[in-house]
């Protein structure tokens, strides 16, 4: 199976992948090689995730700016 491109992963793909890297690694078991390239996806994975982030910011801040004084509110699910 192919590896997808951090920027080709949904956020919580890329977060459940880089979990697992860092487990691996605390784990102490992967040869210097391998460790590198885990560590080379990890930082590729962390910057996707992040711009990810900021783009669901700046989405909220768009949808907030009818109301400059608007307040975030916590959402309540009513099922």
């Amino acid at each position: 199976m192919a590896v997808k491109k951090p920027d080709n992963l949904s956020f919580e793909e890329a977060m459940q992948e880089l979990e697992q890297i860092v487990a691996d690694m605390e784990n102490g078991s992967l040869p210097l090689d391998q460790a590198l390239k885990q560590f080379e996806r990890g930082i590729k994975l962390a910057k996707a995730s992040n711009q990810k982030l900021q783009q669901a910011e700046q989405q909220v801040a768009i949808l907030m700016g009818e109301d400059e004084q608007a307040q975030l509110q916590p959402f309540e699910n009513e099922a």
